[in-house]
């Protein structure tokens, strides 16, 4: 969520940057401006009639204690009256607070500068390109058809037991699911994230922490009788733990990993391209994230991406990285990187990260701050990065290391795994 102490002594700069993301940039800022006057003057108004009735009480109480009744008397009914006063503005405060932190809570980050404008994913801008597309025998099929080949992942299954969207991993199928969890962490860790294990249910104050609510309410799977919602990434959990919290300066940075199941509702996801692993609503993924000095996040941010990249380049898979435009950049990111790794079989490229930096638009919403040498607070950075998500990754695997005789295991899992091919 935006400051609107930043927003007020930054207008120009913030609809500049804004409209690049929605068309109604200057209105929606003058409206926040405009509200914001109106809540300073309601409280300055408010402010100075409690002080009068302040006054008013302690004269009230010396002229009864000198016997003056008659004005004493006459007091008592302008604090009446200045009661009433108080009881109006103090509505009218709560009033326009209320749409004042509603219509904040609707307004997306400000992207940084290095962001292009574009109206969606096809204005991305890629920034980098790691290895060579495999060639694949006559034969080659698509991950769906390997799954069923080999017995290693049931979609049929799943659909029976839930519904669609929610495959059974068999066999060598989960041990290859669980040997890329156990291998991702371990390189995270190895980096120097802390692993934390974390509720994958969370409360709304949680979502709104992150700025999942409301932004995203519709993708999420609600439990109506708790009020609860189960977790859309490892991200929403394992960032809340900061919520409400003071660090010290010399306390940054954190490092979190954490490995969660994902549920997504996906509405509107239909298709071909949404076949097998390429769209699910659950699935596993394990999260970096950082909370950072704000002299230090873009950095951090370069950080994060360097480690996605070793990590890819381990399992040789052919990846991309883009730079999302401001059509395709998340409610709450300045900043996004997306990592795609190309399916032969599918000849398309699939999306298996995101890295961004949301500077200090979750730590406002999450009260996430730090104290420096000198004691003042300033709001934190914070950082996320999936490291990775598993279903596309998997498919990665599938259809470029596929042969006429099976299915290789990349050299680098096969510690985790105890095999080294699938036939």
């Amino acid at each position: 969520m935006l400051q609107v102490a930043f927003i007020r002594e930054n207008k120009v700069e913030v609809i500049k940057r804004l409209s690049k993301r929605v068309e109604n940039a200057e209105t929606t800022i003058e409206n926040v401006l405009s509200l914001d006057v109106s809540r300073r003057d309601t409280q300055t108004k408010l402010d100075t009639t409690a002080a009068d009735l302040n006054i008013l009480s302690k004269e009230i109480g010396k002229l009864f204690k000198s016997g003056q009744t008659q004005k004493a008397n006459i007091l008592k009914q302008k604090t009446a009256d200045l009661k009433k006063q108080k009881t109006a503005l103090t509505e009218t405060l709560a009033t326009t607070s209320k749409e004042l932190q509603e219509l904040l809570y609707q307004i997306p980050n400000l992207p940084h500068d290095s962001v292009s404008t574009g109206s969606s994913e096809d204005n991305n801008e890629e920034i980098f390109r790691f290895g060579e597309i495999p060639e694949l025998h006559d034969k080659a099929q698509p991950h769906w058809e390997l799954a069923k080949k080999y017995n290693i992942i049931d979609f049929e299954l799943g659909n029976k037991i839930t519904g669609a969207g929610f495959p059974v991993y068999k066999g060598k199928g989960a041990r290859l699911q669980r040997a890329l969890i156990n291998y991702f962490l371990d390189k995270n860790t190895a980096a120097g994230y802390t692993e934390v294990q974390v509720p994958h249910i969370v409360n709304e104050a949680s979502g709104f922490g992150t700025g999942q609510l409301p932004d995203k309410e519709g993708q999420m799977y609600y439990i109506g009788v708790d009020d609860l919602y189960l977790i859309p990434t490892g991200e929403v959990p394992a960032t809340n733990i900061f919520r409400d919290v003071i660090l010290q300066e010399n306390e940054l940075p954190k490092q979190l990993t954490t490995y969660t199941p994902c549920f997504r509702r996906e509405a509107g996801s239909y298709g071909a391209h949404v076949r097998g692993l390429n769209r699910l609503h659950q699935f596993d993924k394990v999260e970096i994230l950082r909370v950072e000095h704000p002299d230090h996040s873009y950095n951090a941010l370069d950080a994060m991406v360097e480690h996605v990249k070793g990590i890819l380049e381990e399992l040789k898979l052919p990846y991309r990285i883009l730079r999302l435009c401001s059509g395709d950049l998340g409610f709450t990111s300045a900043l996004t990187y997306d990592f795609e790794v190309f399916s032969t079989a599918q000849d398309r490229w699939l999306e298996i990260s995101s890295v961004s930096n949301f500077e200090s638009f979750q730590a406002n919403r999450l009260k996430l701050r730090f104290k420096n040498a000198e004691g003042k607070s300033h709001l934190a950075h914070t950082l996320n990065g999936s490291s990775l998500a598993l279903p596309r990754v998997l498919a990665g695997i599938l259809e470029n290391y596929q042969t006429d005789t099976g299915i290789e295991i990349p050299e680098v899992l096969r510690p985790y795994t105890g095999f080294d091919r699938i036939d």
